[in-house]
Order: structure tokens, then C-alpha cells, then sequence
């Protein structure tokens, strides 16, 4: 099985494991304000891993690999994303070829980030998780203006 992940500012499916639409995509610096985004993961199924679920998990992790906390009514949780996939064989597909799949996480403005570390989104898919299964991003430092010449 193999994945990728896409920063952008929006997406949207046009169904569950349809097409994705994506505004805004593939940033790696943001802020130091976090802004609302969102995360596009694209996934290709092997043919004998299909006609089954996976259960895949979305975590934000900080810069030393520990998973982000976000507030919730209960306190402190860590934001780590679970969802279920289920892909099928449609019909007249030649046996042994990939099936993809995708889903999108959007969040909101707010993510209690520090400006001037780096994060990573990182997947895993049936409790495994490999190096490329993520996209790491900056947050700005506060101290960081426009680049010479453009106004604010």
C-alpha cells in the first residue's frame, strides 16, 4: 500500500473516496497565525488488499515526534484523526491492478501551534507508518515580516 499527503488551504470530496477538489494547495510554511487548512491523503490499494476495510489514523505531530494536544470539553487530547476505508474491486477491473482511495481532513483556524517550530502530519494505515506517509510544515516565527519589497 502506498500514500500521500497534500497541505492545502481547502478541499473538498465530491464523495466519500471520490474526487478530491483542493484550493490552495501544496504549501509547507504557514502563519505564525494558523490559518484554517486541510490535509488530502491519497492512498493506492494493492489488488489483495482490497474488498477489506484499513483503518488509517492522521496525527499532527510536533517536531520531536510527540502528538500535538488540542483542547477539547474533557481537557487536553491529542489530535490524532481515525477513519475506516473500505475499497472494492469495481467491475470489469484487471486483477492485479491498484485502487485508490482518498479522504480529506479540513481544520479550523486556531491549532494551538508554536510559531517558529515545524509539525508533521503523519499517516498510518493498519498500525503501519512509513517515512513518506507524511507532510511536515513551518509555522512562521513571529518575528518574520514580508520578504523585501512586498507590503502587508
Amino acid at each position: 500500500m502506498d500514500a500521500v499527503l497534500i497541505l492545502a488551504d481547502a478541499a473538498q470530496q465530491s464523495e466519500p473516496g471520490g474526487k478530491v477538489h483542493i484550493l490552495g494547495a501544496g504549501w509547507s510554511v504557514t502563519g505564525p497565525a494558523v490559518a484554517a487548512g486541510a490535509v488530502v491523503v491519497f492512498l493506492w490499494i494493492p489488488w489483495d488488499q482490497t474488498d477489506g476495510s484499513h483503518e488509517v489514523v492522521l496525527s499532527l505531530q510536533d517536531a520531536d515526534g510527540h502528538v500535538v494536544e488540542v483542547p477539547s470539553p474533557d481537557g487536553p487530547v491529542p489530535l490524532r484523526i481515525p477513519n475506516t476505508v473500505q475499497v472494492g474491486r469495481p467491475p470489469a477491473t484487471p486483477a492485479g491492478t491498484p485502487i485508490d482511495a482518498s479522504f480529506v481532513v479540513n481544520y479550523g483556524p486556531g491549532l494551538p501551534l508554536a510559531p517558529g517550530e515545524r509539525y508533521t502530519w503523519q499517516l498510518e494505515i493498519d498500525g503501519e507508518s512509513k517515512e513518506h506517509w507524511s507532510r511536515g510544515f513551518l509555522v512562521r516565527p513571529l518575528s518574520a515580516g514580508l520578504p523585501e519589497g512586498l507590503v502587508g
